[in-house]
Parts: C-alpha cells; structure tokens; sequence
C-alpha cells in the first residue's frame, strides 16, 4: 500500500468505493451513438448517459438498460472483455497492453473507460503506485510500459468531449506532475514524460479558458518549461506545443508577461531550444518555438528583450536548410523578423 498524496484526493474521489462485490461484472457504459439501445441488463452499473444529457454527469451513472449492445460489434465486446480483465492482478497488465494497443478501435472508448465501474481508479492506482520509483531512480522498462499504457488510456478519457472537463475538474492532470518532474534521461523515463504529456496536451489543444486556467494555476509551467530546455526532442516538441497553447490564451499570456523575471526565464529558455537545434534540426519543434516567439512579441517588453537577445540562428543562414524545405516555417520566421522590427 501507498500513502495517499493531497493532490490524489479528488481524482480518488471520482471511483472511490469500488469494492470487490462489483469487480468481476461486466458493468460497462454504452459509449456510441445518441440513440438509446435498448437491453435487459438489470443491474448494470457504469452505462454513459446519451449526448442530449451527458453534460453535468460525473462518476458513475446507474441504468437499468446500459446494454452489453454498448459498442455492437465483436471489437468492441472484446474491448469490454479487456476492461472487465483490469480487475484481476494476474491479467491487468496484459489487458492495459491490449486495450493501448487497441485505443483506436472505437472513437468512444473514453466515455466507456470514464463511466466503467472502478477502471478509473485502477488507472489512478497504477500511476500513484510507481512514485516511489522516481526518486532516487529505480524504474525498469516493463514497469515504465505498464504505466504508459495506463496514460494511453487517460489520453483517451483527456480526448473525448464528453469526458475532457470532468477528468480536469478531478483533479487527475496533477497527478502526472511527479512524472515531469524526474530528469533520468533514460529510456523509461523520457517515455514516462512523454505519455504524460500527451495526456496535457489532448486537454490543451482544444483552445479552453477553463483548461489553460486549471494549468497556469497548479504550476505545470516550470515543469513545462524545464522539459522544453533539458528533455529529448519528442518531450520537446510536445512541451513546446503545450506551451503555445497556452499563451495563446490571454489568461496564459498575460501570467507569463506580468512577470519580469519569468518573461526572462520563458526568453532565455526558448533561446536555449533554438541553439540546441544548431547540430540537429527539427523542423517542427522550430515551427512551434517561432510561433511561441511571435506571440510573446505581442508584449512591448518581451518584444525589446528579443530586439536585443534573439538568437542569432534565426537571423542568419543556420537554418536555411529547413526554410528551403518548409514554405510555413518561411513564412513564420519572416512574421516574427518583421514583427522585431
């Protein structure tokens, strides 16, 4: 057993109860469609409520007619196999492998992930279970997998319209923090914060007040920021997108602006990402850092800062490669020199 972090309460709370009398049936939500499909499956617990009412609907939700019918076809009923299969320990990592490896099948396995009796909370356990492991480093690659397909899953429920603002408002973001936070620069590890992020990044790319609002107020930033200096391009790239996403936002633009010292922080680093791309280029991590520059030049003093310590490789020839191959980037590099001028 593990102790239970503060910030663990509220995305516990979500499943909490979910004892060893309901954990071997198949109390799995109807996921697709508007249309009501009718069923006899008196008892079923964890049935998703149609799009006309799902709005306000957390936890679990009782339904006398939740219907095996949930997703109709044989791919679907051996998804619903899969989650009843998370109940037993001998058959959990098998089935978080299998149900990763198969989170494109079905648009809305999400919403039946969400609404399933329990598998919120085991997911939540399975990524609280591995803190120990950060620090002092003691993760190994199956244990690393095991839990990055837990994130898999999360991303679906971080994806779906119906399940994005309840898994927010759970607190259950906060819980991958631990995961940022780490700087092993092992295999393991880098893939840890690179699921973790992509968990972020589904909830920020839909351009939300509430989301961008939930990020700048329980500090993600730092970590955001500190995976755009030190970690590997991929985690880069995501950090660097995560970080446009939000200052875009003028709730997130006006938190990074306000600032002196952290506007300074956010330049020097995003300088540090340009000039450690000088012996390996990555076109689209330059893509999302110019981006990032153009819009902090929307700040008269971020703007004056960069008129005088912009790196140097976006002015002269280093990338010239990259601006021959991509007609975007050209056009991005050339807005924001026009834009320093």
């Amino acid at each position: 057993m593990y102790a239970q972090h503060p910030q663990q309460q509220n995305a516990l709370a979500q499943s909490k109860g979910s004892d060893a009398k309901y954990q071997n049936q198949a109390l799995y939500a109807r996921a697709g469609g508007s249309a009501a499909v009718s069923g006899a499956a008196s008892g079923s617990y964890g049935a998703a409520p149609s799009a006309g009412n799902v709005a306000g609907t957390t936890g679990v939700h009782v339904s006398s007619n939740a219907g095996g019918q949930a997703m109709a076809d044989g791919d679907s009923e051996a998804l619903y196999q899969l989650m009843v299969e998370l109940f037993s320990a001998t058959n959990r990592e098998q089935a978080l492998a299998e149900l990763s490896r198969r989170r494109d099948q079905n648009p809305d396995l999400g919403v039946a992930l969400w609404n399933a009796y329990g598998v919120m909370t085991i997911l939540y356990q399975e990524i609280i279970a591995i803190y120990p492991l950060l620090n002092p480093p003691a993760l190994t690659m199956s244990v690393s997998n095991r839990v990055c397909n837990s994130l898999a899953l999360l991303q679906l429920v971080a994806t779906h319209e119906q399940t994005r603002m309840q898994l927010l408002k759970a607190n259950v973001p906060q819980l991958l923090y631990p995961f940022l936070s780490t700087t092993s620069k092992v295999k393991q590890y880098d893939n840890l914060r690179l699921t973790s992020l992509g968990v972020i990044g589904a909830l920020v790319k839909y351009d939300n007040r509430e989301v961008i609002s939930f990020f700048v107020v329980t500090e993600f930033l730092p970590l955001c920021l500190k995976i755009m200096d030190i970690g590997s391009e991929l985690c880069k790239v995501v950090a660097t997108f995560i970080f446009q996403k939000i200052i875009i936002d003028d709730g997130g633009f006006q938190y990074v602006t306000s600032n002196p010292k952290r506007l300074h922080t956010v330049l020097v680093i995003l300088n540090n990402v340009v000039n450690q791309m000088v012996t390996m280029p990555s076109g689209r991590l330059l893509k999302s850092v110019t981006k990032c520059l153009i819009r902090l030049a929307d700040n008269q003093e971020a703007k004056e800062k960069m008129q005088e310590g912009l790196s140097e490789h976006l002015r002269d020839s280093t990338f010239a490669h990259v601006l021959a191959e991509d007609v975007s980037y050209r056009r991005l590099i050339y807005q924001l020199l026009v834009k320093l001028t």
